[in-house]
């Protein structure tokens, strides 16, 4: 008989002499015993390194050659404990299960040789973890499936994702005992650094902080992560100055279509899911841009979660000069747009920014007075004056004033001006006689002397056409 299993022998025939049950038996068929017809779900997806024990886990313990000395599984008491045979009371809580394998082969070495236990989770308890910072849904998350406790990444998609505003650098992981894990989730993005990605316990708190400055292409790439906030939900935005409709507008992902200035602009959809709504984007909803917005001082101001302010710069003339496309930036809740004015524009700026996708498609110039089709024209932003005449074809040969028009312009401050622009149909864009025409411009066509005299002299002999003439006349009278 092995020497090994003799102490065990030994305890049950005295118990059996005595009437009852050894004491480890009954402490074993304890209220952390579970009845043997419940069949246990094993948790074998449980890194056992990882996965820290607690108040409210259910274990089954096994001993290699010792089929029956563990007839149940065991759970773990609100003092942390197990009451096991021949060691009695064991401390697990807060404890990994492969250090609390590793105590127990240390404890059952006094009565087996080499004993070689093994702890498998077979119902664990609800693990509390919480998020804070540049998240969508901050706050705590319970996780009732341990064989799915999840990572950093996977708590922050969880929490519904990242903000534009979060510096995935300075990530913190806050845990019990005043420990904190540092992590650089760029590094996993850049690198592919898995190691930052490290598994989470029960009460950890991940800390996402607000970026100081933003860098453009760290923007982007987290706009892209697996784990950046999904992009379904509408954002509510405000554009402010140099464009068509500015204050606040919905956008969605996916661009729109800007078909006329003043309008705003329609969302054309089949984004791919992925996408968040753009700079570009929310200036086209806006309506498009105005002949003199700074394209290159764009800004976006941004609020984070513990309320700091961003102000992050865009140039979007790169975009448009150098296909940059780092200066479109994702946009997120709350963001507002502001696009300054600008001066000093050349003809070719002008020329260049009515072409821009984030320009309004075209723009309502009237065009009255001795012209073939007068009226509303609806030509391209920064059109020249000239062609807005061709538009409404051209002068009314016969009665026009052909040497000059009247230019008659609505001011962003409420002001009209009005001014006298020489016609000369040969001249390229300038701004003396062939100025670049705005929304909601006027080109007034006068008559020619010749006929304002012809209109005078139809007005003075016209009541008398309306009574026959001078025939007319003396038969009235006489």
């Amino acid at each position: 008989m092995s020497h090994s299993v003799r102490p065990l022998i030994i305890a049950t025939l005295a118990a059996s002499v005595m009437g009852g049950a050894p004491a480890w038996a009954a402490s074993g068929q304890s209220e952390q015993s579970v009845n043997k017809s419940e069949t246990p779900l094993l948790v074998a997806a449980v890194n056992p390194n990882s996965y820290i024990l607690g108040p409210g886990d259910q274990v089954q313990l096994t001993l290699f050659g010792q089929d029956n000395l563990f007839p149940t599984p065991y759970l773990v008491l609100v003092d942390g404990t197990i009451s096991l045979p021949f060691i009695g009371n064991v401390p697990v809580a807060g404890r990994s299960i492969g250090q609390v394998e590793q105590d127990l082969n240390a404890r059952y070495s006094r009565y087996y040789k080499r004993p070689l236990v093994t702890v498998i989770l077979t119902r664990p308890r609800s693990l509390n973890l919480a998020i804070a910072g540049e998240v969508r849904r901050p706050g705590t998350y319970p996780i009732d499936s341990p064989e799915q406790i999840p990572t950093v990444t996977q708590l922050i998609q969880l929490a519904g994702g990242t903000t534009q505003s979060a510096d995935l650098s300075r990530v913190q992981v806050k845990r019990t005992g005043n420990e904190v894990e540092s992590l650089d989730l760029l590094k996993l993005l850049t690198e592919g650094s898995i190691s930052e990605n490290i598994d989470l316990r029960d009460g950890d708190t991940v800390i996402i902080p607000p970026s100081d400055s933003l860098n453009l292409a760290d923007s982007d790439l987290i706009a892209s992560a697996s784990f950046s906030a999904a992009t379904s939900e509408p954002l509510n935005i405000a554009v402010v100055g140099e464009v068509y409709r500015p204050g606040p507008h919905t956008i969605r992902p996916g661009s729109a279509n800007v078909n006329e200035a003043g309008e705003v602009g329609q969302n054309r959809g089949g984004g791919t899911g992925r996408e968040f709504p753009t700079v570009t984007q929310a200036i086209q909803t806006a309506g498009g841009i105005k002949p003199e917005a700074n394209v290159s001082q764009v800004q976006v101001r941004r609020r984070s979660r513990n309320g700091s302010e961003q102000l992050i710069d865009v140039d979007l003339w790169k975009l448009l000069q150098e296909g940059d496309l780092k200066q479109d930036i994702a946009l997120q809740q709350g963001d507002t747009v502001i696009v300054p004015k600008g001066e000093g524009f050349t003809a070719q700026d002008q020329v260049t920014l009515s072409a821009a996708s984030f320009s309004p498609a075209t723009i309502d110039v009237n065009v009255v007075g001795e012209v073939t089709r007068p009226g509303v024209v609806q030509v391209p932003p920064n059109t020249p004056l000239n062609t807005a005449m061709l538009s409404a074809g051209g002068f009314n040969t016969s009665r026009a004033k052909k040497s000059s028009v009247q230019l008659i312009r609505l001011n962003p401050d409420g002001t009209v001006t009005q001014r006298k622009v020489k016609i000369d149909f040969d001249q390229p864009v300038n701004e003396e006689t062939n100025p670049a025409l705005r929304n909601n411009d006027v080109v007034v066509v006068d008559r020619s002397g010749l006929t304002k005299f012809s209109d005078s002299v139809t007005s003075v002999f016209a009541p008398i056409r309306g009574v026959g003439g001078a025939t007319g006349i003396f038969r009235t009278f006489f």
